[in-house]
């Protein structure tokens, strides 16, 4: 029979999720009960009824609500940037790195969608230094974007401002919360497409070749 404080230290390291693991799992919980809730009626209660850990385990990983809310913005903001950079290194041709960058966009938060609405919602419910450190990330994606239609924009002659087009884009991408459902008939995959054509061609094409000659 093994003493009282034997620990089978490989047995443990195989079952036991790692800080990272169990922290990854509190922020997603967490923005799923923001994104339910809301963020302000929300408490320490509410997400350890929700995570099944006690208040004591939530306060190891974080100091408060507000740290919880900053740290899933800034986790989601760093993967999406990642990402998106990433998806568009690996094209030289404009018009593909922006659809890269597009695609990229909408299944990264079609499968995110909770993160995706607080971060609409609570955008500024951050103060001080975390809300310039999410400021600052939101601003480099911004940047990426805009640069990305400025050079497609250049390809495609059209003359539109690529700020105005950047937040055009993300109006349209950032809403998807509030009615597409990932697992409906259309895919991820076939949103962002659908997105793309949108955004490069627009209506006009299909439209006009269905229109007879006689009106």
């Amino acid at each position: 029979m093994y003493p009282l404080n034997f620990i089978d230290r490989t047995n443990v390291r195989m079952v036991m999720p790692s800080y990272d693991e169990r922290l990854d799992r509190l922020l997603t919980t967490a923005a799923r009960v923001f994104a339910d809730k809301g963020y302000h009626p929300t408490t320490m209660r509410d997400l350890a009824r929700a995570t099944g850990m006690s208040l004591a385990g939530m306060y190891h990983y974080v100091g408060g609500k507000d740290e919880l809310l900053f740290l899933i913005q800034q986790r989601c903001f760093t993967r999406v940037l990642s990402g998106a950079e990433t998806a568009v290194s690996q094209s030289t041709e404009p018009r593909q790195r922006l659809e890269r960058f597009i695609r990229h966009h909408v299944t990264f938060f079609a499968g995110h969608m909770s993160e995706m609405k607080v971060l609409s919602h609570e955008a500024e419910s951050l103060q001080g230094e975390r809300l310039g450190t999410i400021n600052a990330l939101k601003r480099r994606y911004v940047a990426l974007l805009t640069n990305l239609v400025q050079s497609a924009d250049g390809a495609l002659e059209s003359g539109i401002d690529p700020h105005v087009a950047s937040y055009a884009l993300f109006g349209m991408m950032n809403w998807i919360y509030n009615w597409y459902d990932p697992t409906g008939p259309v895919s991820p995959e076939t949103l962002s497409e659908q997105f793309s054509r949108l955004f490069l061609s627009g209506l006009a094409t299909d439209l006009n070749a269905q229109v007879s000659p006689g009106g």
